[in-house]
């Protein structure tokens, strides 16, 4: 796969993966706001990352691994009181900071992160056979 067509799909699928993530946020209750939102968010993370810099890092699972650190570091910011702390008034920008911390929603962006990996291990190992 070349590096223009990692970047094209990373592209189409991080905005696919924003309209589901706004459709969540304003429709969806229950499971699908309280986890699928937080697994898919991390996926977005990752395909909005890839979409810019496509070309993978020389060490594996290294950039999945970075997102789910500051997935969890946006967490415990929450459950640090961040958005109250900095007095941040914006409704839109305390839903994106978040803040209620939550530990099911660590083990939903690691839950999200597992395809992530899973791609750039078969990203490498395609890359390899090409070379």
């Amino acid at each position: 796969m070349s590096v223009r067509a990692v970047r094209l799909s990373a592209a189409a699928g991080a905005l696919l993966l924003l309209g589901i993530e706004i459709l969540i946020g304003m429709y969806a209750h229950g499971w699908v706001r309280i986890y699928l939102g937080d697994v898919l968010v991390v996926i977005l993370l990752y395909a909005l990352w890839r979409a810019v810099f496509p070309r993978r890092p020389a060490y594996g699972v290294l950039l999945p691994a970075a997102i789910l650190l500051f997935a969890f570091c946006v967490e415990f910011l929450q459950l640090w009181g961040f958005a109250d702390k900095m007095h941040i008034t914006n409704r839109l920008l305390r839903i994106i900071i978040g803040t209620g911390f939550s530990v099911i929603d660590l083990l939903s962006y690691a839950v999200g992160i597992l395809p992530c990996m899973l791609f750039e291990l078969l990203y490498h190992k395609a890359q390899k056979k090409t070379t």
